[in-house]
């Protein structure tokens, strides 16, 4: 069996000491991290080496974004593609050697700011084209291949706590739905959140700080993991590790964790 775990860590050295907890408890196999806010000269390589994780694929820049994967497997950088087309660090692939070659997808999508209008909004102009690249991407996609990460969007109505309430807060509007339906079916990818643990039920991967401490459970499914059909087969099990959330100094999300059996 191998596990693969997905967070949107929100800056990796100020929360190494969660990201520590975390691997000691659960003992993923790899780990892919966004929003990890720092360089790539910068990122803590010597503490995941002291706890195994040996191998690492890191695209990072000062202050912002930035996505990381590690690994106790062997394996080598793949691809970084910038979908967000302005050279922001928020895709880092990789491939496996020793997992016949699969092909591990590691993205942090924009959130799109704050209003619904590319128009009034480019962030949100920003955030449909990067889906729309993303999209064009997937439909030449030809190995097992699993994506990860922050998407930033909670596609269906029970993806967060109030869908009437949320149709036009950017992350669940329509437009952002619809386009990002069109990015799955364009490989016929599997959501393995959804695969595991099946609508209505409730599956959230992120809550604000702002209103966290409230206690009203104001969740959203931002966080995902897709899989190639092939590769959907071969799930076995996907957990959501919501405890992390009330950590101390905790990222407003919390990590996913699939296992398969390759």
């Amino acid at each position: 069996m191998v596990t693969i775990t997905t967070w949107n860590i929100n800056s990796v050295r100020l929360r190494m000491p969660i990201v520590e907890r975390y691997l000691k408890e659960h003992a993923p196999d790899v780990l892919c991290l966004q929003e990890i806010k720092c360089q790539e000269q910068q990122f803590p390589y010597k503490a995941f080496a002291e706890l195994g994780y040996e191998h690492s694929c890191v695209h990072g820049q000062k202050g912002y974004h930035g996505v990381a994967t590690v690994s106790r497997i062997p394996m080598q950088e793949f691809s970084r593609h910038d979908w967000q087309d302005n050279g922001e660090a928020r895709h880092v692939g990789v491939e496996f050697p020793s997992l016949d070659g699969l092909v591990l997808e590691n993205v942090y999508i924009p959130a799109g700011g704050d209003i619904p209008d590319r128009e009034k909004n480019l962030k949100f102009g920003q955030k449909l084209d990067f889906l729309e690249r993303m999209t064009r991407w997937s439909e030449a996609i030809d190995r097992p291949t699993l994506l990860v990460g922050d998407f930033n969007i909670a596609p269906l109505e029970c993806d967060v706590y109030d869908h009437k309430a949320l149709l036009k807060v950017v992350s669940h509007t329509p437009v952002e739905v619809d386009t990002l339906a069109k990015l799955h079916a364009a490989h016929e990818w599997v959501d393995l959140g959804r695969k595991h643990i099946p609508a209505p039920q409730r599956n959230y991967s992120w809550w604000s700080y702002r209103t966290y401490w409230q206690g009203k459970d104001r969740g959203r499914r931002l966080d995902h993991m897709w899989a190639s059909p092939d590769l959907a087969a071969l799930s076995r099990a996907h957990t959501i590790a919501e405890d992390t959330r009330d950590w101390e100094k905790p990222s407003d999300h919390v990590p996913l964790m699939t296992e398969f059996d390759l």
